[in-house]
């Protein structure tokens, strides 16, 4: 009990049209790339919606055969003029930093076969801080953004709007997020790193929409592989964002996580998604609060990654649906203050929904993998010491907090034949380390362990579990079947049903 486990760095709702498997019975470790569901929701990459065949009264033209015409009109034109790019290759200059600096209220239209192609020179398409520049129709392919930069909106400006457009074969992120951005309808496809890194620096992100997008095939460059423990790499990464809608996406096929929100987000609405054959957890909302995860699919993920930590031994419950000191928190103002896990299909995944609590992260302390982060609830992360963390109110303030979570009319689908396991991906998990570090923490011994258990209000009910499940509550030393799970002490599940197999 003295060690301390491993933080899995960390940082969503079904197509309410429940598509149908097409789960493969291999033994491979990963999954067979994923077949287009039947259903046209987000099938962006195969059918991106074609932009202006002709350029709208009023904007300026800007020609594929000259070199760098793009930004010059840029550069020469007023704000809030509208650009039409013809048919054909787009190139910027041929120095690395050549970009499209736009000026407040522009509008970027593509016409059908327009295709901006930074050729492997290029670090950044977009970028600036001019703000509500929109950019429809467009092929950006071939930049080369830095490892945790984008290629569209690289400066984080507010008020952007990305449509109907194809951002794919960048290194990096397809592109940034500023406030009140809106990213709707696109492919986000084979990016090196991210299809969207939503960081902004300094301040938090507000008001952001992602909605309708297909983001496949990112994490190209394998980043957790160079940097081991980055956490740095998946589908989508959200930081700092203060209000997000993510929905009616289809997130497939990415390396490493589907979702994840990693540090101090707030107030998500994660729902209407399709999210399938992630090598990692579909969804990682972590060191964050206040969330409703509701009707989304969710199948055939983190049969890599989950297999890969079973292999080597690693007795976590990693999980697809994975919550790590993430909780409700009616002091920080949201739509809801609980994390609320509702009306969502998880099938053929590797394992189900792991609550987790890290005793020895918390402000202040050298095992908060946040770069000095603090809660949102403490100004003054130096208030987070000794004597004072020990009192109230710090004592529970610098510590982010697994509770409130409610998790309730979800269905639960294992089939161990179609994911290739015998063991170790069946789990349902609420647990947390015993405390041992720093030396002047006042988290050491099971008091966490305890709280996340029993006394911070987490609670599974009234959910469909089909197939052989198990729980692990506590510690990851124990491991319950459903009635010990139903029973003293635990008491979860009320009102749920368990069953061996799907009567159909």
């Amino acid at each position: 009990m003295g060690i301390k486990w491993r933080h899995w760095a960390v940082s969503a709702a079904a197509l309410t049209l429940l598509v149908a498997t097409g789960c493969e019975n291999t033994p491979s470790a990963r999954p067979k790339p994923t077949a287009a569901p039947s259903t046209p929701v987000a099938r962006v990459c195969d059918r991106p919606a074609a932009g202006p065949a002709t350029a709208p009264a009023g904007a300026v033209t800007v020609d594929p055969a000259v070199a760098g015409d793009l930004a010059a009109k840029t550069k020469s034109s007023p704000p809030n003029t509208t650009f039409w790019l013809r048919p054909g290759r787009h190139r910027l200059g041929p120095d690395r930093y050549a970009q499209v600096i736009p000026k407040k209220g522009n509008t970027y239209l593509g016409a059908p076969g327009a295709v901006l192609d930074g050729r492997r020179t290029n670090q950044y398409a977009f970028g600036g801080t001019a703000g509500d520049v929109t950019v429809r129709h467009l092929t950006v392919q071939g930049f080369v953004a830095p490892h945790n930069e984008g290629v569209v909106n690289h400066d984080s400006a507010d008020g952007w709007v990305i449509e109907h457009s194809v951002i794919q074969n960048n290194s990096g992120a397809a592109l940034m997020a500023g406030a009140r951005q809106q990213v709707r309808a696109n492919c986000l496809r084979g990016n090196g790193q991210y299809g969207m890194n939503a960081y902004k620096s300094p301040g938090r992100i507000t008001g952001l929409v992602l909605e309708g997008n297909e983001i496949t095939g990112n994490n190209k460059d394998d980043w957790e592989r160079r940097q081991p423990g980055c956490g740095c790499a998946g589908g989508v990464k959200f930081w700092a964002v203060d209000g997000a809608d993510v929905r009616g996406n289809w997130v497939h096929d990415n390396r490493g996580p589907g979702l994840w929100a990693d540090t101090n987000n707030n107030d998500f609405r994660i729902e209407d998604n399709l999210i399938e054959a992630n090598d990692g957890a579909a969804l990682i909302y972590e060191t964050s609060y206040n969330a409703v995860i509701r009707e989304n699919t969710i199948r055939r993920n983190n049969w890599v990654e989950g297999r890969r930590h079973a292999d080597r031994g690693d007795n976590f419950p990693f999980a697809t649906v994975y919550l790590s000191e993430s909780g409700g928190e009616p002091r920080v103002r949201a739509r809801t203050d609980r994390i609320e896990i509702y009306r969502n299909v998880l099938e053929n995944n590797w394992s189900g929904i792991t609550l987790w609590e890290n005793a020895d992260r918390f402000c202040n302390s050298p095992a908060n993998t946040s770069s000095g982060a603090c809660t949102l609830l403490v100004k003054n992360t130096r208030r987070c010491a000794q004597p004072a963390i020990a009192t109230a109110p710090l004592y529970a303030d610098c510590r982010w907090k697994t509770q409130r979570v409610d998790i309730h009319g979800n269905r639960f689908v294992l089939d161990k034949s179609v994911v290739d396991c015998t063991v170790k991906c069946d789990r349902m998990a609420v647990l947390a380390n015993y405390g041992t570090y720093p030396d002047w923490s006042p988290y050491q011994g099971e008091l966490v362990a305890e709280a996340i258990t029993r006394k911070q209000h987490n609670r599974w009910h009234d959910n469909v579990y089909i197939g052989s499940w198990t729980f692990v509550a506590h510690d990851p030393s124990r491991t319950l079947d459903s009635g010990q799970w139903q029973g003293t002490p635990y008491q979860q599940d009320a009102g749920s049903t368990f069953r061996a197999r799907d009567r159909g």
